[in-house]
């Protein structure tokens, strides 16, 4: 590892802006306003790396909202899926009967999502969607049913960080997204 003290010295290119970001989230929650209307919906931010994403959505849905969080592990400090996924920290409140939308960062090879969604479908929600952030499509798994009913942006197969995207726990303050130099994780 070798990350260095100015983090945007790190970047080697920006994917996507604060203001990019910005203007989907708007369109998004306005998506999902629309698609909610009438209901109550459960929001499940899946921790860490949704926090900014969830935080600037939940403020642009305009329908009443119950927040819940989760914590699941699939990655230590690496930059692959172990491919066993842990619940570190379940939700709270019950499922039954209730219009859940699992809120993600970004979605990989969606293995660790479908898990999520076959444990959440034992619990009899009304219904299950997910809104992404970023949708990496060309690294899913064909064996992976995974499809998100929101997303912010399809992303290539790089190595991506920021708002909210880590390595290693680093660079999940970055107002943008952007491809991480591989001389920072050793490749």
């Amino acid at each position: 590892m070798n990350i260095g003290t100015n983090m945007h010295d790190d970047i080697a290119e920006v994917l996507y802006t604060e203001e990019e970001i910005k203007t989907r989230v708007k369109e998004l929650g306005k998506q999902i306003s629309i698609d909610y209307k009438g209901k109550y919906p459960l929001l499940i931010g899946i921790l860490k790396g949704v926090t900014p994403f969830y935080a600037d959505l939940i403020r642009e849905i305009d329908c009443q909202l119950e927040m819940e969080f989760m914590c699941i592990s699939s990655y230590s400090d690496g930059t692959e899926s172990t491919g066993l996924v842990q619940i570190v920290k379940d939700v709270a409140v019950n499922l039954k009967g209730r219009d859940v939308l699992i809120v993600e960062d970004i979605i990989d090879s969606g293995h660790t999502l479908q898990h999520l969604v076959e444990v959440f479908e034992t619990r009899k929600p009304n219904s299950i969607r997910i809104a992404c952030l970023l949708d990496k499509k060309e690294r899913r798994d064909f064996s992976c049913s995974i499809v998100p009913s929101y997303t912010g942006f399809i992303c290539p197969n790089e190595f991506v960080v920021g708002y909210g995207l880590d390595f290693a726990q680093y660079y999940r303050n970055l107002k943008y997204i952007g491809i991480l130099k591989p001389s920072v994780y050793g490749e």
